[in-house]
């Protein structure tokens, strides 16, 4: 008799019962940390959507004392996230502040967590890249003033696909600390199956979802409706044109158009933004 296939979330449950803490183990808080993360396969299951399913890969990341979390895609000829892959989208909640200063200043191009996304397979955390001896001290500067920000510590889980792509899902604590190994096997495994959900969601021909515009980029978006140049709206605004752009990029790639004015309308058709 054939053998019935697993599933994913079933073969990622079969391979949690290996480090899962028994009942009547003293490590209450680790079986907590289990129970969640069954409620967060039960939760994900039938969901289509990359933002919802962005959203509960964060509530459950919250088990854990990380408030931020990002995804995104990197394809094998780019060098950073400034022109990332149209699907699957690029997914954040890190706070827009460091966003706009990331970008600004090229960080993206030097980022050591890319770096290192490139050639490993298993999670790791920033710290140990942080002290690692080939990491120069430009690359050491965007740790330190991601902690400016409210990134002080995290670890990121490389997800690796064909032709070189590969995938990163980032996890930041706002205050200075190290996750536990077991802890972090519940957030890699979280990364695995949320890459796989968006990843299928991503190729299917299902109904296309509103997209999920940033505060910022929803204002980017209401000047060009208004008619207003990148630099007109980085006066507004009081941010960089490249802040601007990049924000414009963004839109285009989350309102698949290939030009401000599409976007505008279409932002307008589906009552994302008001004139």
């Amino acid at each position: 008799m054939e053998r019935p296939r697993m599933t994913a979330v079933s073969q990622v449950r079969r391979r949690l019962t290996k480090i899962r803490p028994t009942l009547h183990s003293p490590e209450t808080t680790e079986e907590a940390f289990a129970v969640e993360f069954d409620r967060f396969l039960d939760r994900t299951d039938g969901v289509a959507q990359s933002e919802r399913l962005f959203d509960l890969l964060s509530a459950f990341a919250l088990n854990f004392d990380c408030q931020w979390v990002a995804y995104g895609s990197i394809s094998s000829n780019q060098k950073g996230l400034n022109s990332v892959r149209r699907d699957p989208a690029v997914l954040l909640n890190f706070p827009e502040e460091w966003q706009e200063r990331y970008f600004e200043m090229g960080y993206d191009r030097i980022d050591p967590i890319i770096k290192t996304c490139r050639t490993r397979a298993d999670a790791f955390r920033w710290s140990d890249v942080y002290n690692d001896g080939s990491t120069t001290e430009d690359e050491r500067r965007v740790f330190d003033e991601a902690a400016t920000f409210g990134l002080r510590s995290g670890i990121s889980v490389p997800l690796h696909g064909p032709d070189r792509s590969f995938a990163i899902v980032s996890f930041a604590q706002a205050w200075n600390g190290e996750l536990q190994n077991r802890k972090i096997t519940y957030l890699q495994f979280a990364a695995l199956h949320f890459h796989f959900k968006v990843n299928k969601f991503a190729n299917s021909s299902g109904t296309e979802s509103e997209p999920g515009l940033s505060p910022r980029e929803k204002e980017c978006i209401v000047w060009i409706a208004r008619g207003k140049s990148s630099w007109e709206i980085g006066q507004i605004l009081g941010i960089s044109v490249d802040t601007v752009n990049f924000h414009v990029k963004n839109i285009l790639r989350k309102m698949d158009t290939l030009n401000r004015t599409a976007a505008a309308t279409k932002a307008l058709n589906l009552g994302i933004i008001e004139l």
